[in-house]
């Protein structure tokens, strides 16, 4: 079993007891609710200064293990967005990444941009959860979903308003994301049988896509000059982490990281 099928069968479990403490029909009345609105998520990664970082809120990883110690989420992200984030993606696992649904909603009331929940997504509750938790986005991971399964939650997430970030990792699963007609890509340049890093991937799979399609590249970006190497591939965004939570002053991580100079 590998690590993916390993979090998805945990997952599986995971909401099933969630569905015991709030009942599908309670949350999903609740997510249709809510009368707050949604910050567009995809929007602003078409808009405003470049480059545009989705910066993420992450306590450790199953592969790299305990990545900031002393995590305090909210100021976190306070410091992410005085850094220049154009969104932030908040990790909710809490068995494998350290996360916790509450700081999805902790964040929300603490800044005002666009958030995505970042989760392996198996079920349409977790969508429901989401947007009542304060999320503006999901996730959809393609090697955890079947196409059938891909294009059903994915409407559910629209129906409420949430944009969706389809996350590919090689050709197929990128055949299969554009067969969905999604409009929210993320190119993941990690290999998830070896956790091996490399931008090449990005560029390899932004070849010959069309240019309304909103591409984010994830994973392995450590520095301004690797956003410049992507941009020039056709990123539009990128998805940053781990480098930026090892940083003793994330604010500044992430400006440096943007190319800008003290």
């Amino acid at each position: 079993m590998s690590i993916l099928d390993e979090i998805l069968s945990h997952k599986r479990e995971e909401v099933a007891a969630a569905k015991t403490r709030v009942c599908e029909q309670n949350m999903r009345e609740r997510a249709l609710a809510l009368e707050t609105s949604v910050r567009g998520f995809r929007s602003a990664l078409c808009t405003g200064e470049r480059p545009r970082i989705i910066a993420e809120v992450k306590r450790r990883s199953p592969s790299k293990g305990e990545i900031r110690a002393d995590f305090h989420p909210v100021i976190c992200a306070e410091e992410y967005v005085r850094g220049g984030a154009a969104a932030l993606s908040v990790l909710t696992d809490e068995k494998y990444f350290g996360g916790h649904l509450d700081y999805l909603h902790e964040i929300r009331a603490a800044v005002e941009i666009p958030l995505l929940r970042k989760e392996f997504i198996v079920d349409p509750y977790q969508i429901d959860e989401a947007r009542v938790a304060g999320a503006d986005a999901i996730l959809l991971i393609v090697a955890a979903l079947s196409p059938e399964d891909l294009s059903a939650l994915r409407q559910h997430a629209l129906s409420l308003g949430l944009d969706v970030l389809v996350e590919v990792h090689d050709e197929a699963e990128l055949d299969i994301a554009l067969k969905a007609e999604v409009d929210l890509l993320g190119i993941n340049n990690r290999n998830l049988k070896t956790f091996e890093t490399r931008l090449e991937t990005s560029e390899r799979l932004l070849s010959g896509l069309s240019e309304d399609l909103v591409v984010v590249s994830e994973s392995g970006i450590g520095s301004y000059d690797d956003i410049c190497r992507l941009e020039g591939a056709g990123a539009k965004a990128f998805l940053v982490g781990e480098s930026l939570m090892r940083q003793e002053n994330v604010c500044e991580a992430l400006r440096s990281l943007r190319g800008e100079t003290s």
